[in-house]
């Protein structure tokens, strides 16, 4: 059996009419109309703001001092306490109103006992020959 191809005539495949004629003006509609759609960028001011403040608060609650643990007397520096004293002026009337009788007692100063190489060792590391003589 042989197949003659040249006898068909409808081939189910039919051009529009001016096709090829108006393919050019339709390709040419499609390209201008896509380059007059909206972009929305990807870091806009808006979206910039959000996520700087969102990164400023981590870092604010990373510095924050809410982590670090509770200040007791023990950890409490005596410079600093006798820098905050003589800074904030307070006197000894201040002070003294602040202990009780029982923080007073004799056995708290007899504790501390001063030998003479203590002394001396004070007084050479911490005085001049001029505040000796003058006073």
């Amino acid at each position: 059996m042989k197949l003659n191809l040249n006898n068909i005539k409808n081939t189910g495949f039919k051009t529009p009419d001016n096709y090829f004629d108006a393919i050019e003006d339709v390709i040419i509609n499609k390209i201008e109309t896509k380059n007059t759609t909206k972009v929305i960028p990807l870091f806009s001011r808006r979206n910039l703001i959000y996520a700087s403040s969102i990164a400023a608060a981590v870092l604010l609650l990373f510095n924050l001092s809410i982590f670090d643990k509770e200040i007791t007397w023990d950890s409490l520096d005596t410079q600093t306490v006798e820098n905050y004293i003589i800074n904030e002026g307070i006197d000894s009337y201040e002070i003294a109103a602040l202990l009780f009788e029982d923080d007073l007692t004799e056995d708290l100063f007899i504790q501390n006992t001063i030998t003479v190489e203590s002394l001396e060792t004070y007084i050479l590391e911490n005085t001049s020959i001029e505040d000796i003589l003058i006073e």
